[in-house]
């Protein structure tokens, strides 16, 4: 099928027709499946597929805190060898020349640099939980500048990995970080983002801002979230609750593992897309050096 040129390719062939000719710009897209089904090389797939498209490839947020590592470079590198360009999380973000065009503002943020500690309120104490909200406080600078920098550099597309699960959306320090993120910087005027990264200094960049303004509708957002089902008849079974992530995505696509004989296999299915008819069926996928390939 031919790609729509109105929508954002997802990277992985076949995909795109069962999508109706692919994803929504201006809209949240919601990968969820276990760890290790093969979410990373979703939204990596994604990005990449911005290279052919707008020109360039799209970033990765990452709010991971396990112990294990995401390996988004090593995936980048041997999928597409691409070279990730880190951004180092630190609390005070050097705002001079911010918009030079020689300014390199990177295309990979891991914002929390602590790992091994688990950001749902109920694993945590009243101190602990504090500390984490003040962790989210001292972010939110660095992660303003890092989409920001980009999207006025041309970048359409932001993958937004390292949602861990939690019984209740409101308990989760990542899920509060992604609310923010998705309403007051990918969707916000973009004047209005400057005006929140700069602050009480935004009358100095006032015309530099003005002068590369973007369209927040032109962007489109994948959000990798882990989920505790592993099966794909436990995601299909899960209820798209109102108030939740899944509730307020566009598109909603489910990785999970299918029995087929004494055997398990990758299979992927889509809970929910608006804006186009979508086939009802469980779909068979599976990983290898090229990432995801469906059949």
């Amino acid at each position: 099928m031919m790609m729509d040129s109105t929508r954002l390719s997802t990277g992985i062939d076949g995909l795109d027709g069962l999508l109706g000719g692919g994803l929504l710009p201006g809209t949240l897209t919601v990968v969820l499946g276990s760890t290790g089904i093969g979410k990373t090389q979703f939204g990596l797939q994604f990005a990449q597929a911005g290279v052919r498209q707008e020109g360039r490839p799209g970033i990765l947020f990452d709010m991971s805190t396990r112990g294990d590592s995401q390996s988004h470079a090593d995936y980048a590198r041997r999928l597409f060898g691409r070279q990730l360009t880190c951004v180092e999380p630190e609390e005070h973000v050097d705002l001079e020349g911010f918009f030079d065009p020689a300014r390199i503002h990177g295309d990979y943020l891991h914002v929390f640099d602590q790992h091994g500690r688990r950001v749902g309120r109920r694993d945590l104490d009243f101190d602990g939980w504090h500390d984490w909200e003040a962790e989210l406080s001292r972010r939110l600078a660095i992660s303003i500048a890092f989409f920001y920098g980009n999207f006025i550099g041309g970048v359409r597309r932001a993958v937004v990995d390292g949602i861990e699960p939690v019984d209740r959306p409101s308990e989760s320090i990542q899920i509060e970080l992604f609310e923010y993120i998705y309403h007051q910087i990918l969707r916000k005027d973009p004047e209005w983002v400057a005006r929140d990264l700069f602050r009480q200094h935004y009358r100095r960049h006032a015309e530099e801002a003005a002068a590369r303004v973007y369209d927040p509708c032109a962007i489109g957002c994948v959000l990798l979230a882990t989920s505790h089902e592993t099966t794909l008849d436990g995601l299909i079974e899960r209820p798209l609750d109102e108030g939740d992530l899944l509730s307020g995505a566009n598109t909603v696509i489910y990785l999970g593992k299918i029995r087929e004989g004494t055997k398990f296999r990758r299979a992927l299915y889509v809970a929910k897309h608006r804006g186009s008819a979508c086939p009802d069926e469980i779909v068979p996928y599976r990983i290898d050096e090229r990432g995801i390939r469906l059949g």
